[in-house]
């Protein structure tokens, strides 16, 4: 990896000093870059900002329950091959034509670097994420159909999501930088909604943040309300000429900020105690 590439954030995409300095550990490293955090904390955006700032084409590997590391590198699709051969006019001597290369076997195969985002690794199996670093370590791998081998001539930058819907094994996280992201304060949360919505005016934006992040703090939220669900209501508010007076009586469009039926009871509930007081 290039010791000068440095990656400080975007313009779309505003980062904190912990953050930036653990994507340039991994830029350094040479290593994965393992990212946790709450839903709407920017995991996956993170992705497409590093390509954005080093100039580098991304490649998205979204993973299931049922996704093997194999499945990263290639495809051989043989009952297409078999249909070809039974219907069709097509020459299926050539196999090629049915490997189709995935995620991970494009990265390895490209001439030059990408950045690839492997999304939610704990959907898959335990075995998984070894796997997947096995791949990861030997930077190549060989089609048994065709019995070629790709090798790379250059290390991908990956970033990992996880949403800890279950524990990574120890010699995976051994191998990775990691970093958990945590939610926005109210300074910084100003600035992302500034960048969203730039005109918005200040005594609506305090009275929404007031509103959103007294929301964050109710216990009782099966589901508290991400930062993209913020900009999602601020647009709303704005659409609709809301004013930051409105928002001290009552709490417009909140479905755009809670997701369950059963927080809307418990908000609605509060409101009406404060009511009462």
């Amino acid at each position: 990896m290039t010791r000068s590439m440095r990656f400080s954030g975007t313009d779309s995409y505003l980062t904190n000093e912990g953050l930036r300095a653990a994507v340039n550990c991994a830029l350094t490293l040479e290593r994965p870059l393992l990212v946790k955090g709450e839903p709407g904390t920017g995991k996956t955006l993170l992705a497409e900002a590093i390509a954005q700032a080093l100039g580098l084409k991304m490649l998205t590997w979204h993973v299931k329950s049922t996704t093997r590391a194999q499945d990263g590198l290639y495809v051989y699709d043989a009952v297409q091959r078999l249909h070809d051969s039974r219907f069709n006019d097509k020459d299926v001597r050539d196999i090629r034509k049915y490997i189709r290369l995935g995620p991970l076997g494009e990265a390895f195969a490209a001439t030059e670097r990408r950045v690839l985002l492997i999304d939610e690794v704990d959907k898959a199996d335990l075995e998984f994420p070894n796997d997947l670093l096995h791949e990861l370590d030997r930077m190549r791998f060989k089609v048994l159909e065709t019995d070629e081998e790709v090798v790379a001539t250059q290390r991908p930058v990956v970033v990992i999501t996880s949403n800890n819907e279950k524990d990574l094994p120890d010699a995976f996280l051994r191998r990775c930088v990691f970093h958990f992201i945590d939610f926005p304060d109210r300074d910084l949360m100003r600035r992302i909604v500034g960048v969203h919505h730039p005109k918005l005016g200040d005594a609506l934006l305090e009275q929404a943040l007031h509103v959103f992040y007294e929301l964050r703090n109710m216990t009782r939220l099966r589901k508290r309300p991400s930062t993209s669900e913020l900009i999602d209501w601020l647009a709303v508010l704005k659409a609709a000429g809301m004013t930051s007076s409105t928002l001290e009586k009552e709490l417009p469009f909140i479905g755009a900020l809670l997701k369950r039926e059963q927080d809307l009871l418990t908000v609605a509930e509060s409101l009406g105690k404060r009511g009462k007081a």
